[in-house]
């Protein structure tokens, strides 16, 4: 069908266009792609067995949708996506604010020109990413910005009563007739602003200051909440809650792998990044562990959640450490390190909402005790001996033994801006740290290699066979017995 060509009702009609509610739209071309076996959510992770297709289910029902689930667990996203469900062109009557459909008009505007212009009424094409709207709640959000208010201007020079149509200046639900409507954090609404949904959702009216317009919208709501046991600031209420068809519950990824794919999908690199730093998947594993520690942790508000944005930022900014040092000495391409994570923690603190015991820590040592613990949890993966070396027959026990008698007597100053030839080299003076890496990765390359030397040394850190000190611009080595000893001042 040329749209360009389809001006008028009376083209449309030559055309047999067939209008339909939108619910109907989005369940048709749900069927068609279901058909066609098309991924009708492009760019979504990890809910291929669990949210999409009761999402799919809730689409075939013509439900409204309620996404229930804790920050970052791509809510809103699922719902602009919902976009492509939609027909790619609708026609509207020509200047009606409310999309009106050619066929069926709703408001006064409509109506009196499909009756006094019959077939020659004039139409205009909306695009289905024009048909998306969006309201953040907030407590301070009006019925008025919702629904609408009468317009006492309006009555004054049209000579109406207030309880005509005509003097309504209508709100963004009216507006978004035969849109997909979002409100995100649902529970922020007020409850009497909530309470002004009811029969919209149910029977398709409006009220204004009193007055109730039968006003048959035609809208596919979908709401976005945390669970209400997230925060004292609202709640669903009940009324609503049960007008509103479908609640699907959201979650986190549920594997390391899965959340490495999401990362590396919505992070946003600058070409240099993605083409002259290398980030080796010992390093992905390390952060996407962060996040997953960080939503176990006793410092960490559980009921908040961690967003999967941790990761995201953290990704980016691990990308910046190495950019960085590579620029300072520069070179022209670099591996990032284990020491790169703790310039992370900016990436990190803003997104974690911490319990009492959490805050008196401070958000920068919780931070560095995730990295940390995402440390120890890795390095089981790669050497499960640290659990008890003690008891270890592992052919390189004695390799560790070694290791741990170079510290007893030595200290290794790790610097975190030293050039790749200055940190191969510094790592290189400990013989037996090499000496247990190139046995047990002896196919890994010369850089990565040196890597995991790095890694080794903080993994034995986290597991008490070596002490480790943080001091600013370096991670200082040593013997764990003499650094107990050692008096404060000498720290």
């Amino acid at each position: 069908m040329d749209i360009q060509k389809i001006k008028t009702l009376g083209d449309l009609k030559k055309a047999k266009y067939v209008s339909k509610s939108i619910k109907d739209e989005l369940r048709d071309n749900l069927i068609s792609k279901l058909k066609a076996g098309e991924t009708v959510f492009k760019g979504i992770y990890g809910y291929v067995d669990t949210v999409i297709p009761n999402l799919e289910r809730a689409i075939l029902s013509r439900h409204s949708i309620n996404l229930l689930g804790l920050r970052g667990q791509a809510k809103t996203k699922i719902a602009r996506l919902m976009t492509q469900l939609l027909d790619e062109y609708i026609p509207i009557i020509k200047g009606s604010e409310v999309h009106d459909d050619p066929f069926t008009p709703i408001s006064h505007f409509g109506k009196t020109e499909l009756a006094e212009k019959g077939d020659k009424l004039e139409i205009s094409w909306v695009n289905r990413a024009e048909r998306y709207v969006e309201k953040l709640a907030t407590p301070d959000v009006s019925i008025a910005d919702l629904i609408g208010d009468v317009d006492p201007i309006k009555a004054a020079n049209l000579k109406l009563n207030y309880s005509d149509e005509r003097v309504i200046h209508f709100g963004m639900i009216p507006r978004a007739n035969r849109c997909i409507f979002v409100i995100n954090e649902l529970p922020d609404l007020q409850a009497r602003i909530q309470v002004a949904l009811f029969n919209i959702l149910q029977e398709g009216d409006i009220q204004i200051r009193g007055f109730q317009l039968r006003f048959p919208l035609d809208i596919q709501f979908v709401f976005t909440a945390n669970p209400e046991d997230y925060t004292n600031r609202g709640s669903i209420i009940t009324p609503l809650k049960d007008r509103i068809q479908s609640q699907i519950m959201t979650h986190y990824p549920k594997t390391i792998e899965l959340a490495k794919e999401i990362t590396n999908k919505e992070s946003k690199l600058a070409e240099i990044q993605t083409q002259q730093i290398l980030i080796p998947e010992l390093l992905k594993d390390i952060l996407e562990q962060i996040s997953f520690e960080a939503r176990t942790s006793e410092y960490i508000d559980e009921k908040s959640g961690v967003s999967a944005r941790l990761s995201i930022s953290a990704y980016e900014m691990l990308h910046s450490a190495a950019e960085r040092r590579m620029l300072l000495n520069g070179e022209k391409k670099t591996i990032a390190r284990i020491s790169d994570l703790v310039n992370v923690i900016p990436a990190i603190i803003g997104k974690i909402e911490m319990v009492y015991e959490g805050e008196q820590e401070g958000a920068v040592n919780v931070s560095y005790a995730l990295i940390r613990a995402a440390i120890r949890a890795e390095a089981t993966k790669y050497f499960p001996e640290l659990k008890d070396l003690k008891k270890s027959k592992n052919i390189n026990s004695e390799a560790y033994q070694e290791l741990m008698a170079w510290f007893s007597v030595n200290q290794l100053n790790l610097l975190n801006d030293l050039p790749e030839k200055e940190y191969q080299k510094s790592l290189s003076k400990v013989a037996s740290l090499e000496k247990i890496i190139r046995s047990r990765f002896p196919t890994l390359p010369t850089n990565a290699q040196f890597l995991m030397m790095e890694f080794l040394l903080h993994a034995m850190a986290e597991y008490s066979y070596l002490n480790k000190d943080y001091l600013e611009r370096s991670f200082q080595f040593g013997d764990l017995f003499s650094a107990m000893f050692k008096p404060e001042t000498e720290n």
